[in-house]
């Protein structure tokens, strides 16, 4: 058995890893039913909208981007499920957290700061985005799209697509009083995203006025990153564009949350 050489001291490791252990273990009672919805869901969607709307557009079109339909619409799915999984995670188990169940409140009162709260829960967010973008990556290779040795960096692209968002909204929720604004925010913010940014059909197509909207929205960059990467297109300047601009709205998000977090949490 090997032993600790004697004079030598375990590293501590860092406060915000208690907090993440936390939603780790509340993820034990909901994994199963999770998995089953990050499989599910994607298979229904590419199935519906790859395969059979995509077996209409290729008859008549022949082909969207210069590739099938089901190539086009799967890496623009890919970045719209980490997007709202983004949402999910940063809205109703944030505001619940401060004043609902108060666990933020709980972990203050042990030796974790409220930085250790934040990054730990962002950092949950971050492992949640990279186990559904790695099943959609898997069943976009099983439906024969991801086919190109890059299509594995569009696992980081996705889950970077999924932090530029859950990053602002965290510091959003931090500051509600009332839930009332996440339906404003799931209605009028990530419907139109979903359907307007790309993911199903260029940009191109929208009236000359909305183009510049839709290429200004997060949702945009990450749909275009994730399409180049995995369809093996050769990821030039345009693609390091859309990552700096999504890694600038993270950078911005937590420097918002951990100032509103500051302002909500320290008495």
């Amino acid at each position: 058995m090997l032993t600790r050489p004697a004079g030598t001291r375990r590293r501590p490791r860092p406060l915000w890893v208690r907090s993440l252990g936390y939603w780790a273990f509340q993820y034990k009672r909901t994994w199963r039913s999770s998995l089953t919805s990050s499989f599910l869901y994607p298979v229904l969607y590419l199935a519906a909208m790859g395969v059979g709307l995509g077996t209409l557009v290729d008859h008549h079109v022949h082909s969207v981007g210069g590739v099938s339909y089901l190539s086009f619409v799967g890496p623009g799915v890919l970045a719209a499920t980490a997007m709202q999984v983004g949402t999910n995670e940063s809205t109703y188990p944030v505001m619940g957290a401060i004043k609902w169940i108060r666990t933020y409140l709980a972990m203050l009162a042990t030796p974790l700061r409220v930085i250790d709260v934040l990054v730990g829960h962002l950092a949950w967010m971050v492992l949640r985005l990279v186990l559904t973008s790695a099943i959609f990556l898997a069943v976009l290779a099983a439906f024969g799209v991801a086919r190109s040795p890059e299509a594995v960096l569009a696992l980081p692209a996705a889950v970077l697509g999924g932090t530029a968002f859950a990053a602002p909204i965290t510091a959003f929720s931090a500051t509600q009083e009332k839930d009332a604004n996440f339906s404003v925010i799931y209605r009028f913010v990530l419907i139109p995203l979903f359907l307007f940014s790309g993911t199903f059909f260029p940009v191109t197509r929208l009236p000359g006025w909305l183009q510049p909207v839709a290429e200004v929205t997060p949702l945009y960059h990450a749909v275009a990153l994730c399409r180049t990467l995995v369809l093996g297109q050769a990821p030039g300047w345009p693609a390091l564009g859309h990552a700096a601009y999504l890694v600038a709205l993270t950078v911005v998000g937590v420097a918002a949350a951990t100032r509103a977090f500051r302002r909500r949490l320290v008495v």
